[in-house]
């Protein structure tokens, strides 16, 4: 009996040890995986860290390139509103004095023909300077206008003379002058061009469509007349 209970407990403890080796060796395994996976986090962890220090090294780079684009466009904007003030005081400039030539332009021919009011071999009562009408929507101003009882001489005055002067008189100034002014419709409406540079072909040119033509020469007034 003593020797089969013996037996009984040599087998318990055997199984036991089995079970016990067999935990033991799943915990080794565990520990083995474990430390294999630490491994591999290790590595994974370490390109990371590179990887990230590689970003910060290019943010680093970009937020240097965009303090210097930054600055770049400060200065070229510096230099943008220092030319654009340059321009407005040039065209400023050269506006003024573009008005300062057809005023004087306009000075000299009105002073002429109010000392002397003949044109075309016709004498003229009254003149007139910068005369407005405004009525059914036209408005529309004559530099100047030479009136007596039979006839109007409408003049317009340039510095210098171009093609579109001559058209703008003959289509627009002309007949506007007609409808804001009915009552000089019984009247012979003629039409002059007063500059002191006009080329020779614009001048041919106004004077077949009969516009008259005044030009300064020095202080004198040239006319030339339509044939």
């Amino acid at each position: 009996m003593t020797e089969e209970v013996d037996k009984a407990r040599v087998t318990d403890s055997d199984d036991s040890l089995r079970s016990f080796n067999a935990r033991l060796e799943k915990i080794e395994a565990f520990h083995e995986k474990t430390a294999t996976l630490q491994a591999e986090t290790a590595e994974q962890l370490k390109a990371i860290s590179a990887e990230n220090k590689a970003i910060a090294s290019n943010m680093k780079l970009l937020l240097s390139e965009w303090a210097k684009t930054e600055a770049q466009v400060r200065k070229t904007e510096a230099q943008v509103n220092k030319t654009s003030a340059a321009v407005k005081k040039m065209s400023k400039m050269y506006g003024g004095v573009s008005n300062n030539q057809g005023a004087v332009t306009e000075e000299f021919f009105f002073n002429s023909l109010k000392l002397d009011p003949i044109l075309a071999g016709v004498r003229f009562d009254t003149i007139y300077r910068n005369f407005l009408g405004n009525h059914a929507n036209i408005t529309d101003e004559f530099d100047i206008l030479l009136v007596n009882g039979q006839e109007v001489c409408l003049i317009e005055v340039k510095y210098k003379t171009h093609e579109n002067d001559l058209k703008k008189l003959l289509n627009n100034k002309g007949p506007n002058f007609r409808k804001l002014f009915p009552l000089y419709g019984d009247h012979r409406l003629r039409l002059a061009l007063a500059s002191f540079h006009i080329n020779d072909t614009l001048r041919k040119a106004a004077l077949a469509m009969g516009v008259i033509v005044l030009q300064a020469k020095g202080d004198m007034l040239i006319t030339y007349e339509p044939d």
